[in-house]
């Protein structure tokens, strides 16, 4: 598995060879700096700290976060994840760009959903709700959730009103329809979580 760091820039359409309309999401991935590399030997596990996007002024990051950076000689990155990199023979210091992909391959984008807010039956669970008209009191309103005398309580996982969206998403099986290497942009087939400007996980499927 190959993963790379990235950020959404927004949906557009293209067109393909043979005329069909495809709609696309622009992905910038990378390029992303190495901070640290983890081993069997000394972690117990083998991935790659990548950090994305430069931050020009030290005093944005936290005095933890900065010691690690210095104690591996970089400079300070705002976002820091850990990504597996099977394949690739990476140094801290590398760059790991989104040269690791090819076009029609498949991916997995990870990232935070757009949040909702509080929200009913209808909007979060695809409730059918009762009659609109003919004086109905019973409208989008979540009906009876329970029984009476047994087991007089609410069943564990029933569907309610409550916080929707600003959830961890992953979309799998994503083809990559082309990439701007100069750019390091990758035109996704379809859409991808998060709002415009949302940090992305990228990984390349197996």
């Amino acid at each position: 598995m190959k993963g790379i760091l990235g950020k959404k820039l927004g949906m557009t359409q293209i067109f393909s060879e043979d005329g069909r309309l495809i709609p696309v999401t622009i992905l910038e991935a990378g390029p992303c700096r190495v901070i640290q590399s983890k081993t069997v030997e000394k972690d117990g596990y083998v991935a790659f700290q990548l950090g994305f996007e430069e931050l020009r002024k030290e005093k944005n990051v936290s005095k933890g976060r900065l010691g690690h950076f210095k104690k591996t000689s970089q400079k300070p990155y705002r976002i820091l994840k850990e990504v597996q990199l099977d394949g690739l023979e990476i140094q801290a210091g590398g760059d790991v760009t989104v040269e690791i992909f090819n076009k029609g391959d498949r991916i997995s984008v990870t990232g935070i959903s757009k949040g909702k807010g509080f929200q009913g039956v209808m909007k979060r669970h695809n409730y059918k709700g009762g009659p609109g008209s003919h004086g109905s009191m019973f409208n989008r309103a979540p009906g009876s959730i329970g029984q009476s005398s047994f087991p007089s309580r609410v069943w564990k996982n029933k569907g309610l009103p409550g916080h929707m969206g600003n959830e961890k998403v992953t979309t799998k099986n994503i083809e990559i329809i082309d990439i701007k290497k100069e750019q390091n942009l990758l035109v996704v087939k379809g859409s991808v979580p998060g709002a415009n400007k949302s940090y992305l996980i990228i990984r390349k499927n197996d």
